[in-house]
């Protein structure tokens, strides 16, 4: 079975409480919920994970590598940050889709620049809860790009 990983970084398990005004009333748990049933749907495992902790990341991004057919990932403000978080996504060889709730070029400078977006197959933003499902309904789709490129 082809398995999709979801990795959500910091402040993300806080989604309903947390500046709904630009992240939406959706809690983290609602959305998973929503991935997970989307992926039984279409017969795919989706594996979800949050942590506010780089490292734990980073472990869990070397843990999936090699064993996903794809990986959706919302680093939170380790976007703007984390070259660990980056050279962690090297590893993957599946396609790589970056997610972004709000959009971040409308928000504070700082958040104009990604570490990752170059790496990855493409990036989603500004849609709340929407880019994830448009992001999961895509790798399984089979729509087989990586670092930008058809295969």
């Amino acid at each position: 079975m082809k398995k999709i990983v979801i990795i959500n970084g910091p402040n993300l398990n806080m989604l309903g409480k947390r500046e709904p005004n630009i992240y939406g009333n959706a809690t983290l748990e609602q959305i998973n919920a929503e991935l997970c049933a989307i992926g039984k749907e279409k017969k795919v495992s989706v594996e979800t994970f949050q942590s506010n902790h780089e490292g734990a990341i980073i472990d869990k991004i070397q843990e999936v590598s090699g064993k996903c057919a794809g990986l959706i990932i919302n680093p939170g403000a380790f976007t703007h940050t984390s070259i660990a978080i980056r050279d962690a996504l090297l590893l993957i060889e599946a396609p790589v889709i970056e997610v972004h709730l709000s959009n971040t070029y409308k928000r504070e400078a700082f958040r104009h620049k990604s570490t990752i977006s170059d790496i990855a197959a493409g990036k989603i933003i500004g849609f709340g809860a929407s880019g994830y499902f448009f992001a999961l309904k895509t790798l399984i789709a089979g729509i087989s790009v990586k670092n930008g490129h058809n295969e």
